[in-house]
């Protein structure tokens, strides 16, 4: 027996009026914003982490902490995180050390510095994450307000033509839920992506904390704690160029 209703999205969302309109027009702007997010925070921890180890193996392979810190330079997390720490040893140095018994010691000035970058580079690969956790929570919502107001309007439109039965009915409830399905759709994937963005950005991080740790060990010590690290280690008599770093 072949139905009486055929479905038809477009025509249905049209025939909601300005509100079903909306609605769409909503979750379809959600779709285009998290996509665009996605592929551009993916390509971007991608080419940050790859970048960062680059920095990082040739960091602790050069010569010297001048020749290293030249490599790059500004453009990873790890290596902005390395010229800040510099800076603060270079800044200790030159204004604290008149006046050491007021001012805090070397090490503690150099991890704070280095701790104000990291939760730079944290900000700054968390931008965007917060678009793709709301379209993720709000997007179901958004497609359920739709389906009700869609709902509302074909059983009126039903009551009106006096015809109550299931054939009647089931097509119009059915294209109704088209839009908790349209706001599923949406919300599904950038929840995917948000959870997986943020768990690649704390591997990210975790790696330029690791790097932070040591150069701050050759900071402060004038010597690297990891021994595979073949940086040579700073000390007064160094051919590193850089004043007072470990005077």
């Amino acid at each position: 027996m072949e139905s009486a209703y055929e479905f038809n999205s477009l025509d249905f969302i049209l025939a909601g009026g300005p509100v079903s309109v909306l609605v769409a027009a909503v979750l379809l702007f959600m779709s285009v914003a998290s996509w665009y997010l996605m592929v551009v925070k993916f390509y971007q921890a991608l080419t940050i982490r790859s970048a960062s180890r680059e920095y990082s193996n040739h960091f602790w392979q050069a010569s010297s902490i001048d020749a290293a810190l030249r490599h790059h330079n500004g453009e990873t997390p790890v290596s902005r995180v390395a010229n800040q720490a510099v800076d603060a040893a270079e800044h200790h140095q030159t204004y604290a050390a008149s006046r050491v018994e007021e001012a805090c010691n070397k090490d503690e000035f150099i991890a704070r510095a280095m701790r104000r970058q990291i939760a730079d580079e944290s900000e700054r690969l968390d931008y965007g994450l917060t678009m793709l956790a709301s379209v993720g929570s709000v997007s179901p919502f958004v497609g359920l307000f739709g389906t009700v107001w869609g709902i509302y309007h074909a059983l009126a439109s039903i009551s009106q033509s006096g015809q109550a039965t299931l054939d009647k009915v089931a097509g119009p409830v059915g294209e109704a839920l088209i839009m908790t399905a349209l706001g599923l759709a949406v919300a599904i994937p950038a929840v995917l992506a948000y959870n997986a963005l943020v768990r690649r950005n704390r591997v990210i991080l975790g790696e330029v904390e690791a790097f932070a740790n040591d150069f701050h060990i050759l900071l402060t010590t004038g010597a690297a704690l990891n021994p595979s690290h073949k940086t040579k280690a700073v000390s007064p008599a160094a051919a590193t160029k850089l004043k007072g770093v470990s005077a």
